[in-house]
């Protein structure tokens, strides 16, 4: 992998930690409730749990695109910004938020593009 790919690929990486942070030890706070934008406190509260769900798997794509750089291995690494590009894209389609395919997916997609020239 190339400096620039690595860095590409780590930056997602702590994206989806940061999203992991978010969604399981966030959710029911204020930082949470405006991040995504949710309806009420109560409503945090009851979801809180899927959420952390939502959280842990994006711990495990975080952790799959750190090994490959560990193991400098462009494949795996290709295989989890598919996975995150996939994400972002049904996540964007299925909220009706754009942003999130922004914020996701694009990132995925540059790295993936990096990786592949």
């Amino acid at each position: 992998m190339t400096i620039l790919t690595i860095i590409l690929v780590a930056f997602v990486a702590f994206e989806h930690i940061y999203f992991l942070v978010l969604e399981m030890f966030y959710w029911t706070k204020p930082k949470g409730i405006k991040t995504f934008g949710l309806k009420s406190k109560q409503f945090a509260e009851d979801s809180k749990v899927l959420a952390a769900n939502q959280g842990l798997y994006n711990g495990f794509l975080a952790a799959g695109l750190i090994f490959s750089i560990i193991q400098n291995d462009i494949n795996f690494a290709n295989f989890f910004l598919i996975c995150v590009t996939i994400a972002g894209i049904y996540g964007s389609y299925s909220t009706k938020q754009i942003k999130l395919f922004y914020v996701q997916s694009i990132p995925a997609i540059i790295a993936l593009i990096s990786s592949l020239i």
